[in-house]
């Protein structure tokens, strides 16, 4: 399953580099991830880690699920087994992409689990995004901004996510939530 991800990033990565002609040493440059690690991802070899793929979204300006989306049917029924995570904090975070962003609904939805002591500095999406979270198990401290906010199971948040932001687990048992991104038009 690993595999299948990593191909479907790398395919997304090069097309996006590729659709904005963009030579492996400019798309360093505008994205921040080195030319040899983009080399990697475009040719499969390396499973990117989640902050990766963040910076190569922000720098093409394309939602984050853009480049770990398959092109699928009218319906679709994803098993959890058949999502492989995007991870994190040595797997402490793991970021399972559930759908994919799509123009006519502007959001992309996620399963995101975070171990006891997992973490994840996120970096600003672009102008104008917002996140939705509810916590379905444990609990979760997610700073916006520098702000604190203590998060139990059945708690929601929403937030403009074109700041910096955090989410930590501080408990002692697995913290699960539901993530949707929305893009501004």
């Amino acid at each position: 399953m690993e595999m299948e991800v990593t191909g479907v990033i790398a395919g997304n990565a090069k097309r996006f580099r590729e659709q904005r002609k963009l030579t492996l040493d400019a798309a360093a440059a505008l994205t921040g991830v080195s030319r040899s690690m983009l080399a990697q991802i475009e040719k499969g070899d390396v499973n990117p880690t989640v902050s990766v793929l963040w910076k190569i979204a922000n720098g093409y300006k394309v939602p984050f699920t853009s480049l770990v989306e398959r092109h699928g049917e009218a319906v679709s029924v994803l098993r959890q087994e058949e999502v492989a995570p995007l991870t994190e904090d040595g797997g402490r975070y793991r970021n399972y992409p559930v759908f994919a962003f799509d123009e006519g609904k502007q959001f992309e939805l996620y399963r995101i689990v975070v171990e006891p002591g997992g973490n994840l500095d996120a970096q600003p999406h672009l102008g104008g995004t917002e996140e939705y979270i509810t916590i379905f198990r444990g609990q979760l401290e997610i700073k916006v901004d520098r702000q604190a906010y203590q998060l139990n199971c059945g708690d929601s948040i929403r937030f403009r996510a074109d700041v910096p932001h955090v989410y930590r687990n501080p408990g002692e048992e697995r913290a699960e939530m539901s993530m949707l991104i929305y893009y501004d038009r």
